[in-house]
């Protein structure tokens, strides 16, 4: 009992950061991740928690290089005769 009220008050603080959920449905996922959780081997915790980590990293990763760099257009302005750009 005291597991679920746990999960539901994490659930709840989840749900407040995360856009979409509500206060309420975020307390609902909390009590059914710890039904989860408690049914899951050790191995299969592990391997969520790893697949967590790397999924984090690599969205972090996404974020910090930004929008993809495009290269600079070099300017249009007419070319001289010599190859160089009128003034």
């Amino acid at each position: 009992m005291i597991g679920k009220v746990i999960g539901a008050f994490v659930g709840d603080r989840i749900a407040r950061r995360t856009s979409g959920l509500g206060g309420a449905s975020g307390a609902a996922l909390g009590v059914i991740a710890t039904s989860v959780l408690r049914r899951m081997s050790v191995p299969a915790m592990v391997a969520l928690g790893v697949g967590g980590y790397v999924a984090k990293k690599v969205l972090d990763k996404k974020q910090a290089e930004g929008p993809e760099q495009t290269p600079s257009k070099t300017s249009t302005a007419p070319k001289t005769d010599n190859g160089r750009k009128a003034a």
